[in-house]
């Protein structure tokens, strides 16, 4: 008894080892109030912090106006990879929306969140890191 409980620990220990897994700088994204019809491209960075390659195999977003975007090729172990969310800012008013991210990964599926609030009366912004060179 003492041996089949020993070689089930193992094969446990060795299958989450041998595992890929996601590793998220952030899980959810704040857009905070912005103004209407101003860029609602946003970026989740993550690290695949396992020791075999990651395979991001679909993402679904809970309504159309969420519009996510997968890697392409597999995340090799202690690479960065990025999935790239778009929100339609037309749509005044305060939103919450998941993103489902299915992938080979230990735990399958995964969910990120994006949040904000569009207003009409808010002037856009530049990004800081939309400035050229020749424009300073």
């Amino acid at each position: 008894m003492k041996t089949l409980l020993s070689f089930v620990a193992i094969i446990c220990i060795s299958v989450s080892i041998n595992a890929q897994e996601f590793k998220f700088e952030k899980e959810v994204i704040d857009y905070g109030k912005v103004a209407l019809g101003s860029e609602g491209k946003r970026v989740f960075e993550f690290t695949n912090v396992g020791d075999e390659p990651l395979i991001i195999k679909d993402i679904r977003s809970t309504c159309g106006c969420t519009v996510p975007k997968k890697p392409e090729q597999p995340i090799m172990p202690g690479a960065k990879g990025e999935i790239e969310v778009s929100y339609d800012t037309k749509r005044p008013g305060g939103f919450s929306k998941a993103i489902t991210i299915i992938s080979n990964a230990k735990s399958q599926r995964k969910v990120l969140k994006i949040k904000g609030f569009i207003a009409k009366n808010v002037t856009p912004t530049k990004d800081k890191s939309s400035v050229t060179a020749g424009s300073i």
